[in-house]
């Protein structure tokens, strides 16, 4: 989404929803609009006025306007790596090395492994050998290591105590040779053999204790080696990194996020997973944040190409106790963030990120009864979810139908529209209240549609998988619906003329010559205000024939008449 603009503020009160974000300009500085709202507006680097810039330096590129893509006709890409330019698929192929690096290196904010306690222990047994081998502070005379020539020891392999009982044999000897001057050649001959079976006795313990020392500086090249620190394991959207192919559909979203800029795509990423881990998305997902907002945004069925749709209903915020109770100060707007958030993340970890799979939401902003930009808070609250969405969420929406558009938002989006990149116009559908249900209708089957925005999904005896039949009738004009019947039984069915005003009527007409026509329901008009937007009835068979439902259009406008049926067979008596 961060191809939204952030300046005027309508736009960020109409969408709640990750879109695709935008890599920042090459190089260019363009001053910003004044900005009238608080400091919670600059969070993370103002993403949205990037994509301003962005669109202030390319649209000067575009001569020819009329190649502008227009609204909905964004083609989503191919998750495939087969299906990749060779360009694109070499920056796959570096971004992944980038992820294996900084893996490798722990950069995405994973903790250091313990080292294991043997491990310790070995560590411990090598600085004992090394504090034993350490010489003192007073060391030797030089007399007395030249002695001994043909054992040569390093310095900091003598022991104090050793030194010390060479310098006694030293002593006694030369004590020994004042008294007994005869035996002087013996004298020497005692010192030599006192200092080089000591040395000799020094020696071995030193040596033995720097094999240690080197048998562990092998260690460090060789075995020490096999046990390397593992790299971190990362999962993202239930998704573990390098893992598996899924892993090359939630790199190809940020590379696509940042136009196949590779480090820009990176940095992405890692920001993304730091914010993750400071958020706590894991444990926020398993929280219990209540269903209170549970008429305000929800997932309900899904659009032709199979996408989920997630439905943003802004007129709920006109209850003036949701609104005081969710987002009316600081802390509760932070809670209705969080549930935006958590709602996000159980709605994306049902995606398939298989090559080839649906990884995509549809979204549908009801604007009816919306508060629009007096409201503050409300803008406040939008604009921190969009700030966290369109930096964290890359290429999540595969379409944005804004429906029950007021007058004012669409004059707003005339002005609006030249800082929009073509990619999110290409995204974007506005449906004023007269074309709401004809334009979900093009994305979306009207068994899939709720009851409220014209289609005939509702809890009843029909479900979402029972196909829909979808019939203009034509001004002035009358239309009938036959549901042929070969056996007794019982028929249901579903009837729903989009806006009303028509009137509707429904007989059962048997199949044999000596049987008279059933009128089931009387030929009424059903006014456009009705209540009952959509008709259920039934009718019980005992023979062949057909139940016959008949649609009079009085009015100059053409009627989008939906209807549906199924049969139960039944005992006659």
């Amino acid at each position: 989404m961060a191809d939204q603009t952030k300046n005027p503020a309508y736009v960020d009160q109409v969408v709640l929803a990750p879109d695709v974000p935008q890599q920042p300009p090459a190089a260019a500085v363009v001053k910003e609009p004044p900005q009238a709202e608080t400091d919670e507006e600059s969070v993370n680097q103002k993403p949205v006025e990037k994509a301003l810039v962005e669109e202030h330096l390319s649209k000067h590129r575009c001569d020819d306007q009329e190649n502008v893509l227009q609204s909905g006709s964004f083609k989503e890409e191919s998750t495939r790596v087969v299906d990749l330019l060779d360009i694109e698929k070499k920056a796959l192929q570096q971004l992944k090395q980038l992820v294996q690096e900084a893996l490798n290196k722990h950069e995405f904010g994973g903790q250091q492994p313990e080292v294991p306690k043997e491990d310790d222990e070995k560590e411990s047994s090598k600085e004992e050998a090394k504090d034993e081998a350490v010489i003192d502070d007073d060391p030797p005379k030089p007399e007395t290591v030249a002695e001994t020539n043909d054992a040569p020891v390093k310095e900091d392999s003598i022991n104090l105590v050793e030194t010390e009982v060479i310098e006694d044999k030293v002593a006694t000897a030369a004590a020994g040779s004042d008294t007994v001057e005869d035996d002087g050649a013996k004298t020497v001959e005692a010192i030599e053999e006192s200092i080089v079976s000591v040395s000799s006795s020094s020696v071995q313990p030193a040596a033995e204790a720097e094999a240690y020392v080197e048998s562990e500086d092998e260690r460090k090249g060789g075995k020490v080696e096999d046990k390397v620190v593992p790299p971190e394991e990362i999962s993202i959207w239930g998704v573990p990194l390098l893992a598996d192919e899924r892993s090359d559909v939630i790199l190809l979203k940020f590379l696509r996020a940042r136009d196949f800029k590779v480090k820009e795509a990176f940095v992405m990423l890692k920001n993304t997973i730091l914010w993750r881990k400071e958020f706590g998305i894991d444990e926020l997902v398993e929280q219990d944040l209540g269903d209170d907002l549970s008429k305000v945004i929800f997932m309900h069925g899904f659009d032709k190409e199979g996408h989920p749709v997630c439905y943003n209903v802004y007129g709920e915020f006109r209850n003036k106790e949701l609104y005081q109770k969710k987002i009316s100060d600081e802390e509760k707007r932070q809670n209705f963030l969080r549930w935006r958030i958590q709602f996000l993340e159980k709605s994306i970890r049902k995606l398939d990120f298989r090559p080839g799979g649906i990884c995509t939401i549809v979204q549908v902003n009801d604007l009816k009864n919306s508060p629009g930009p007096a409201k503050w808070e409300l803008r406040q609250a939008t604009k921190q979810a969009l700030h966290l969405l369109q930096d964290n969420y890359p290429e999540f929406v595969a379409r944005q139908v804004f429906i029950n558009v007021p007058w004012w938002y669409l004059a707003v989006n005339k002005m609006i529209n030249p800082f929009l990149t073509q990619r999110t116009k290409s995204k974007f559908v506005f449906a004023g209240p007269s074309k709401s249900a004809d334009t979900l209708f093009r994305y979306i089957t009207a068994e899939q549609v709720p009851v409220k925005y014209g289609g005939l999904s509702k809890g009843s005896e029909f479900a979402t998988t029972e196909t829909v039949t979808e019939i203009t009738v034509k001004l002035a004009a009358k239309h009938t619906v036959e549901f042929p019947v070969t056996e007794a039984c019982l028929v249901r069915w579903e009837v729903r003329v989009i806006g009303w005003g028509v009137s509707y009527g429904a007989e059962f007409v048997p199949s044999g010559e000596n049987s008279y026509a059933v009128i089931i329901q009387k030929a009424r008009k059903v006014a456009a205000s009705t209540e009952e937007p959509v008709v259920c009835d039934n009718f019980k068979v005992g023979e062949a024939g057909k139940v016959v439902l008949t649609i009079h259009n009085p009015s100059s406008k053409k009627k989008k008449l939906l209807y549906r049926f199924k049969s139960h067979p039944t005992t006659s008596h």
